[in-house]
């Protein structure tokens, strides 16, 4: 497969129609008569468009999931697959029901491994929380139960594939995403041999859902953020560094968070192997593995459907030496950060130089910006990203000392207050004793919020242990800053005396 340029989300369209045939067929390949007509993808996009999307890959289909509503109170809970879709017309379509149910969902083969089928699931479950659903539910496939059927019954064989005595690779992905086995349907799907003629109904509940409610929002209000408070230790290589780094990528991703937030110079461990060199050689040494390191990060955010901020490494650009990082975004794209500020042991020891370029980030959490620790120091920063309508305000930092510690954590504390924004924290712990000018560090990580009364008191909605490694998670709702934009006690972003003065960036 050629490199990931691109992953894209988006509604299933009549003239993608020869091209998701081609790849149902491909994914199907043991039933190669299994793919949908294209009247019958035509009627589906007429009844439900929203319940009909495409995964691409690099503009490549890679996979699609295809939806109905019905009235699961209506629906014979010994249904087949041919009357669920009303022999396949899609009639049964209900637009004033309340279960999303599930026809297809398929990924290439050559696109399998990147989660992308988890992305497919995870919009159906937001589909349904705006839709105010009472949940979703399909007919599962058990394919490898044509194995085990002459020993086990289909509920003993769901009961050992629960257990991890048996695995099934689609029941497996179905039950870690929160479906849960509900039925065992007899002769559901018309040539299903491989698993026997049985089906089973999955049911996945909308924990939100509202009878009373008519009109759902359409915006995502919580943002989920995760902070890695790093260890810094020694290790053997870097392929043993980046298995930490995903280590600590899959955990908070298992707990659905959209950002993962990595510290300032969180790989400064590999320079134990450069400690004879002087310090300006060991911090270009440590640069030569910032290109891939950065491709790893790419690599995670896809797989594991999280955008990651890479906190920051040494990075040389036309012999110039910059503190930079990363923002990887979940659809495949990558773009930079730098520091702008340079401390000046920064200056003395490395040699390093103050990037350029200041700048807020789109993602499909709404705006960010993305400070490396002494520029969160600089009030200036944060006003102009928040004038240019960030919401959350991510500072990877490292500090040796409290004292420096208490600089970054009271700046970026003020920084929310006075830009009505989030702003998350997170450092280095732990001592590095054979690398020079980073032998030690302190950190607390934190999430900060505006001061008003629909927030914490103290302003401070997360907090992690001192000088601990762990991660820290908090969820931040975006519609509570809007309210606080226009109704808080006070308004430090209406209220600024723009007659008397004004901020700007040089062209």
């Amino acid at each position: 497969m050629k490199k990931i340029e691109n992953i894209e989300l988006t509604f299933l369209s009549i003239d993608d129609y020869q091209e998701l045939k081609k790849a149902m067929i491909a994914s199907y390949s043991t039933m190669p008569d299994a793919y949908w007509r294209e009247n019958q993808i035509e009627a589906l996009i007429d009844r439900f468009p929203e319940g009909q999307v495409v995964i691409k890959v690099n503009n490549q289909i890679a996979g699609s999931a295809l939806s109905i509503i019905v009235d699961y109170s209506k629906i014979d809970r010994h249904h087949t697959y041919q009357e669920i879709t009303g022999d396949y017309s899609f009639n049964t379509h209900n637009p004033d029901g309340d279960m999303l149910y599930g026809i297809d969902v398929f990924i290439k083969p050559e696109f399998r491994g990147l989660r992308l089928a988890r992305r497919l699931y995870d919009y159906r479950k937001e589909l349904c929380e705006r839709l105010n659903l009472k949940g979703v539910a399909f007919g599962g496939r058990i394919p490898n139960y044509h194995k085990y059927s002459d020993k086990l019954t289909p509920k003993e064989y769901i009961d050992k594939v629960r257990k991890k005595e048996i695995h099934d690779p689609v029941f497996n992905f179905q039950i870690s995403n929160d479906f849960h086995p509900s039925k065992i349907l007899k002769s559901y799907l018309e040539g299903d041999d491989a698993s026997n003629d049985y089906a089973v109904l999955l049911e996945w509940d909308n924990i939100y859902y509202e009878k009373e409610v008519t009109t759902p929002t359409i915006i995502k209000k919580v943002i989920r953020l995760g902070l890695i408070q790093w260890q810094m230790r020694a290790y053997k290589d870097l392929d043993e560094l980046l298995q930490q780094v995903e280590f600590f990528v899959d955990s908070v991703s298992g707990y659905r968070a959209d950002f993962a937030l990595f510290p300032e110079f969180f790989n400064a461990p590999l320079m134990a192997g450069n400690n004879h060199l002087t310090e300006p050689e060991a911090i270009r040494e440590l640069a030569k593995y910032t290109a891939e390191i950065v491709q790893k990060f790419s690599k995670l955010a896809i797989a594991y459907n999280i955008n990651i901020i890479s906190g920051s490494m040494p990075e040389i650009v036309n012999d110039r030496l910059y503190n930079a990082g990363y923002l990887c975004r979940r659809d495949g794209t990558i773009e930079r950060y730098e520091k702008l500020h340079i401390t000046p042991n920064e200056v003395n020891v490395w040699g390093m130089d103050g990037g350029t370029e200041l700048k807020t980030f789109d993602t499909d959490c709404g705006k960010i910006g993305i400070l490396i620790c002494y520029d969160v120091e600089f009030p200036e920063l944060s006003r102009l990203l928040a004038e240019d309508g960030m919401d959350i305000l991510f500072v990877p930092f490292l500090t040796d000392t409290q004292n420096g510690y208490s600089r970054v954590r009271n700046c970026a504390q003020a920084r929310a207050i006075e830009n009505e924004c989030y702003v998350a924290i997170a450092g280095s712990v732990g001592n590095l004793p054979k690398v020079h000018n980073m032998d030690i560090q302190f950190a607390q990580s934190m999430v900060f919020t505006p001061c008003d009364f629909a927030f914490p008191t103290n302003g401070i909605k997360a907090e992690a242990t001192p000088n601990t490694e762990m991660i820290l998670l908090a969820d931040v709702d975006i519609d509570m800053l809007r309210q606080l934009n226009q109704f808080g006690s006070v308004r430090n972003i209406k209220d600024r005396r723009c007659d008397i003065y004004e901020l700007k960036k040089k062209q």
